[in-house]
């Protein structure tokens, strides 16, 4: 294995000099440094992280734990804080949770056995609490993403789930339906718990009844199984003419369970949902969105998340929540009634 004394040898220089180029740090000259990396790469020389992060205490690894990486919503997310991590001088490492406790569990254990220097974490749920307590117990900071949780102080960016659903149902009544469904997320993640807030008081505004065999509270992750969603189409009498998802990932499952009882989208039942499709989504737009800023989701985030590490060890510094409206985009699968 080549050490920095072989290339301080090579090099004609001391093997503190190697250092302060590895870790850019010292006054050292251009043609020095120049000279030094020379030699690295011509030794092959790959730097020991793991021995640096025990001296400086600081593994320059950051963690994104997410729910899907699979969901455009998450994809584009996990672009914009690689991006800020980048810029920032740290290497990104990341996991799913699938929205599973158990599994987000693992990924903590292992983010304090990596010794990352900070998280960026959209919690499975409210269950998450003491995980998110584990690690401020081994003092690695943390910004939520996306979701809150009840009895967990932190920074936090989020998207206006409630005003989201608000824009989506009002943009069905002025299309003529008062029939309008919500097929939402689980209970015990706080932005299904807004969008339901955000569609129960758009329908009292527009004088719409609330029925609670409208609303279905399921799981946002994919699924291969799609008898919930059909036996709850099978439970609404009579079938609403709109209905709202609670992500883009639900809104496609609706498509696939109308087709497979040839109900067609928008003809004979219009659809709407929360984050769009991805890039894609521009080659044949179809769905109408209420379109959250994704990549500004994980840039934020991760550059909230850097100033907390800088700041670590000092003492009351507010914690910082930033809240980001979400765009409505039209398309065609709403249909006027």
């Amino acid at each position: 294995m080549v050490t920095i004394y072989d290339i301080a040898a090579k090099a004609g220089v001391s093997a503190m000099t190697v250092s302060r180029v590895i870790n850019n740090t010292g006054k050292i000259s251009d043609k020095t440094r120049t000279k030094v990396r020379r030699v690295m790469e011509e030794l092959n020389y790959v730097p020991n992280h793991m021995a640096r992060s025990l001296v400086l205490q600081q593994s320059n690894l950051l963690f994104l734990l997410i729910t899907d990486i699979t969901n455009p919503f998450y994809t584009t997310v996990a672009r914009g804080a690689e991006d800020a991590a980048k810029k920032y001088g740290y290497r990104l490492l990341f996991g799913n949770s699938d929205e599973s406790v158990e599994k987000e569990k693992d990924y903590i254990d292992t983010i304090l056995a990596t010794r990352a220097d900070g998280v960026l974490v959209a919690p499975a749920g409210d269950p998450s609490l003491p995980h998110l307590e584990t690690l401020r117990r081994h003092q690695v900071p943390f910004v939520l993403l996306d979701r809150e949780v009840p009895g967990m102080d932190s920074d936090i960016v989020l998207g206006d789930s409630k005003e989201g659903a608000r824009k989506l149902v009002n943009h069905l009544v002025s299309q003529g339906h008062q029939r309008i469904a919500l097929i939402n997320g689980s209970p015990y993640v706080s932005s299904a718990r807004l969008r339901l807030e955000g569609y129960r008081e758009a329908l009292k505004l527009n004088d719409l009844p609330y029925n609670d065999s409208y609303v279905l509270e399921t799981a946002f992750e994919p699924r291969s199984d799609l008898s919930d969603i059909a036996a709850w189409l099978d439970r609404m009498d009579p079938l609403p003419t709109a209905i709202v998802a609670g992500n883009n990932v639900l809104g496609v499952e609706v498509i696939r369970t109308l087709g497979n009882r040839g109900i067609d989208v928008p003809e004979q039942m219009s659809l709407v949902c929360f984050d769009d499709l991805g890039p894609y989504s521009e080659i044949d737009p179809f769905l109408t969105v209420v379109a959250q800023q994704a990549y500004q989701f994980g840039y934020l985030g991760m550059q909230m998340l850097v100033e907390r590490i800088q700041e670590r060890g000092e003492t009351g510094i507010p914690w910082k929540k930033i809240v980001l409206p979400a765009e409505l985009i039209v398309r065609r699968s709403v249909t006027v009634i």
